[in-house]
């Protein structure tokens, strides 16, 4: 029985070649570990490619999630403007709808536009209105400076209002301002003095120069609403890739849940209510394909010429390994495993270069970008395990797929010729 039969000696071989120290193969080595470090570079970028697309997009939806919610309930007659129709917030579906496992929260709100009006400057403002059930965990991590407004007690003039405003209208925590208010048929507009009680900063300019928080009834006094009369509800779901087909559910649950004489309802999708955000961040999916098909192609060509030349130097063993009786398969595996060693230690490099990097860039915020433009202050890294190992199993298998046509070069090698050549 012939050896390569009784044992992996291809693998056996190979391993010697990957950890030979010949000299006389000084051309080959060097040509080998440029292509080596073409691997390392290209999975570094895939990697960074990767982190740094996905952590942008979800630091920005993130951040539209939080002021607007994923889902919103709200008045069938109410359009996208935040002037809205009001709904009653005794809702026999809300129970079961708090208890649907893929919601995570659900908070009662209310929106009217206002206009603050100080000294120096004026500026259009929407005010959310929010009561006790409101979830803070949003505001508390982009927070700038003050505490919570206190919703559980008597009614407060404590507002929060973002950096931007801030900065516009020259008001620090505690200054107080007035705000006038303008409701369908009346032409007189309405005068409160608000104070400033807390300051965000969430980069995302859109919303900041936008939206102020403010104690909910404030809101039903200014509309002349009941106290159990309010714009809507706010869905926060658990998984975002979800909120289509948990739409859907939220909607059944409505419609089984129909209340004569009551307004009716329907459901706003984040994704819908703002497309041009969540289209443009889906555009940078197609991106990252390409990135990540560029990389892998260039790495598979780097081994593909390493490969060759790593045969053309190993024609004598070559020849020898036939003369011995190995068939051409066994001797294209021995250069296949020797190239999925080379391949291993590219990427090996190139996941230590990548996750370096991107640590550094996510603890230290090394990369500063304008939040005007791309709506975060520093670039967003996002490192998964997953993801690391679909690029790495995915680079793999591609450019070791890549070495198979070159592999069978080896055939066309005779052992009579380069053995009675050397």
């Amino acid at each position: 029985m012939p050896l390569f039969q009784i044992m992996n000696t291809e693998l056996f071989i190979a391993r010697r070649l990957f950890s030979s120290k010949d000299q006389d193969q000084k051309m080959s080595r060097r040509i080998v570990r440029l292509a080596v470090a073409g691997i390392s570079l290209g999975m570094m970028v895939m990697i960074l490619a990767v982190a740094i697309v996905t952590g942008f997009q979800r630091e920005i939806e993130d951040k539209v999630n939080g002021f607007a919610a994923h889902l919103q309930v709200v008045n069938y007659d109410s359009n996208f403007s935040y002037q809205t129709e009001f709904i009653n917030s005794r809702q026999p579906f809300l129970d079961d709808l708090k208890a649907m496992p893929e919601v995570r929260h659900v908070q009662q709100f209310i929106t009217k536009p206002g206009m603050i009006r100080t000294e120096e400057a004026i500026q259009g403002m929407v005010l959310k209105g929010i009561a006790a059930d409101f979830d803070w965990t949003f505001f508390e991590k982009n927070k700038v400076a003050g505490q919570e407004i206190p919703l559980d007690s008597l009614r407060t003039n404590q507002v929060w209002i973002s950096e931007q405003v801030s900065n516009l209208l020259k008001l620090t925590l505690g200054d107080s301002f007035r705000m006038y208010f303008l409701n369908e048929n009346e032409r007189t507009p309405r005068i409160r003095q608000f104070e400033v009680g807390g300051i965000y900063r969430t980069g995302l300019e859109e919303f900041d120069q936008m939206f102020m928080l403010i104690d909910i009834r404030h809101l039903q006094s200014l509309n002349s609403w009941e106290e159990d009369q309010i714009s809507g509800y706010e869905v926060f779901v658990n998984d975002l890739n979800a909120v289509d087909e948990i739409e859907y559910e939220v909607r059944d649950l409505i419609l089984a849940n129909l209340v004569d004489d009551e307004s009716l309802l329907r459901v706003i999708n984040i994704k819908r209510k703002f497309p041009h955000i969540f289209d443009w961040l889906n555009l940078l999916d197609m991106n990252v394909w390409i990135i990540l098909l560029l990389m892998v192609l260039v790495a598979g060509f780097n081994m593909v010429s390493g490969l060759l030349v790593i045969i053309l130097e190993r024609t004598q063993m070559i020849g020898v390994l036939k003369s011995l009786g190995a068939a051409n398969v066994n001797v294209r595996k021995v250069f296949l495993y020797l190239s999925v060693f080379l391949i291993g230690q590219g990427l090996l490099w190139g996941n230590l270069l990548g996750l370096a990097l991107g640590l550094a860039q996510h603890y230290f915020e090394i990369i500063h970008l304008d939040p005007t433009s791309y709506y975060v202050d520093t670039v967003p890294v996002n490192i998964s395990i997953l993801h690391l190992v679909l690029l790495n199993v995915g680079a793999l298998v591609v450019t070791t797929f890549m070495l198979l046509g070159p592999s069978y070069f080896v055939s066309r090698i005779s052992p009579e010729k380069t053995i009675r050549f050397e």
